[in-house]
């Protein structure tokens, strides 16, 4: 009886500690992916951001939502995206390393270029919090002004 009452209570503790779910799902890399693009030159993308807190994390997504228009291409989702990044050049990055410090400082040019979307115009869409022990992860729509971002990075005689 005593032998199975501690049994329960070692079960009891065990489950209570464990949520693997919580614990991992925050440390989980995700991919941007394309909803679709416009005729203006615009691409919508959910994409995906860590931080401290729910603003650091959408302020992150938003950095990773350019970052990967310019330097990666957005390479999942609908086949009507141009999933070319603006920039092929290989270490560009590293190469013009100053401006891009500065164009995706807080508060940055970057934000000219982007614009989150009002989820409740997707009806399937729901906003997706992610938690970790120390991280927060949340997953946005975005719109990113791809022309317009080609524009400038011609003009900044980054891109040729």
């Amino acid at each position: 009886m005593i032998l199975r009452f501690f049994i329960y209570v070692i079960l009891l503790m065990i489950f209570m500690n464990c949520n693997p779910q919580r614990k991992i799902a925050g440390n989980y890399s995700y991919e941007t992916e394309c909803f679709g693009s416009e005729s203006d030159g615009s691409q919508t993308i959910k994409v995906w951001g860590n931080g401290r807190n729910r603003s650091d994390a959408v302020e992150q997504a938003m950095k990773n939502g350019i970052s990967d228009v310019i330097f990666k291409g957005i390479l999942y989702g609908k086949q009507d995206c141009d999933v070319r990044p603006l920039i092929s050049e290989p270490n560009a990055r590293d190469k013009y390393q100053d401006y891009f410090n500065t164009f995706f400082s807080d508060n940055g040019p970057y934000k000219e270029y982007v614009n989150v979307l009002d989820e409740r115009n997707f009806s399937k869409l729901k906003r997706d919090r992610k938690g970790a022990i120390q991280s927060f992860t949340h997953g946005i729509v975005l719109r990113v002004l791809r022309s317009e971002l080609k524009k400038r990075l011609i003009t900044d005689k980054i891109l040729k």
